[in-house]
């Protein structure tokens, strides 16, 4: 537990600081740059949600060691430059011990090396693309890699649907997506799948009735799509449009109550691998679950189930770090508590592996999880068996 003195020079920097209110009240500032405005929203809204639930869950049972967290929430609305922004003024001038996020792929390759250079933990529960822990050993993910979750989706789909041959589209400037389709090129070839043709779109992209007019030209079976949520929605609408009745094939972007709020029943078939399902009946997830509608007046998904998690996470690693009030050596324990986590939570069984080395580089850690095969019925996701 941290001493009166401690707290008390914690207090003084703070308001020093000029950031008096309620967080001089709480012992363990840990902020979170999500995306809370702009198209990301659907998801950086969620693991907000997530997030503070976890901490107030957290601080009712007596916080940390008797030490509460202060979450502290910036808007960084999906884009890499406000990413930038936001983690420069929660690491040096909110000086949080630590940094969630940021909601997409895209802007965490931006953002991420200022935390490594700053020797702050960075805590991605949302992030997929290859590389991400590439960028040095304060990056930690709890979010299961696209690599990982898309191999047994796919063979899954093959199976359930006796699949052959399949058309590909995919949002080709952004990480997220640009690496789904990597994975799901490799996959394909690697499970003898054959593509009968390959779209591209941009993000923003309204309109694809030209390249689903390709698609269906090739008649497959099935359609991959490395998309996120509002753009899945428009695709999938628009091949019914085109009296296509294929199923589609997506990552963890699927995973939104936005896919389902657009496309409604035309994505019915649809087949999405994740870490979380909300059909999980374990005690943790019923209980998260529960918790969340309470709260928040609304179902949970994936990316509310992860963030949860996470802050779990990082409190099993606080508990073993005592405070010493040096933010520097603050930091670096609590990067050395974390890799030995092993957590149960909403999300199932937990624990980090290490990334591989890239470019002579020190990496950080992966999230090793396994990942369940949903399907849409009836406008949401069941597990498929």
């Amino acid at each position: 537990m941290q001493s009166n003195n401690m707290i008390k020079k914690l207090s003084v920097a703070l308001i020093g600081a000029g950031l008096a209110g309620s967080v001089l009240a709480a012992d363990i500032k840990i902020g979170a740059a999500e995306a809370l405005t702009g198209p990301a929203a659907k998801y950086g809204i969620a693991i907000k949600n997530g997030l503070t639930l976890a901490s107030e869950e957290i601080n009712a049972k007596g916080g940390v060691n008797g030490n509460k967290i202060a979450l502290v929430v910036e808007d960084e609305q999906g884009k890499k430059e406000e990413a930038i922004n936001v983690f420069k003024k929660l690491i040096f001038q909110n000086k949080s011990l630590m940094v969630f996020g940021p909601t997409l792929s895209n802007s965490a390759f931006a953002a991420d090396p200022i935390a490594n250079a700053a020797k702050t933990v960075v805590f991605g529960t949302s992030n997929t693309a290859e590389g991400i822990t590439n960028m040095g050993p304060f990056t930690f993910r709890n979010s299961v890699m696209e690599a990982d979750v898309l191999p047994v989706t796919t063979r899954a789909a093959v199976k359930h649907f006796g699949i052959k041959k399949v058309a590909v589209i995919y949002g080709n400037d952004d990480a997220f997506t640009k690496n789904g389709y990597d994975v799901f090129k490799t996959v394909l070839a690697a499970q003898k799948i054959s593509v009968t043709d390959t779209e591209t779109y941009a993000k923003g992209d309204v309109d694809f009735k030209a390249q689903l007019t390709k698609i269906k030209a090739g008649n497959p079976d099935a359609i991959v799509c490395s998309c996120l949520a509002e753009e899945a929605g428009n695709i999938i609408l628009q091949t019914r449009a085109l009296g296509m009745k294929q199923p589609f094939i997506g990552g963890n972007g699927f995973n939104s109550p936005k896919l389902f709020e657009i496309a409604k029943n035309a994505a019915e078939n649809t087949v999405m691998g994740s870490p979380w399902s909300g059909e999980n009946q374990s005690a943790a997830n019923q209980k998260f679950m529960a918790a969340y509608q309470a709260k928040f007046s609304a179902e949970p998904d994936q990316f509310a189930a992860q963030a949860y998690d996470g802050m779990y996470i990082v409190a099993a690693a606080l508990k073993k770090v005592t405070l010493s009030g040096n933010l520097e050596k603050d930091r670096l324990a609590l990067r050395d508590a974390l890799p030995n986590v092993k957590f149960d939570g909403a999300t199932g069984n937990f624990v980090f592996r290490r990334a591989a080395a890239a470019g002579g580089k020190e990496a950080g850690y992966d999230a090793q999880q396994d990942a369940i095969v949903n399907i849409a019925k009836g406008a949401k996701f069941v597990l498929l068996k």
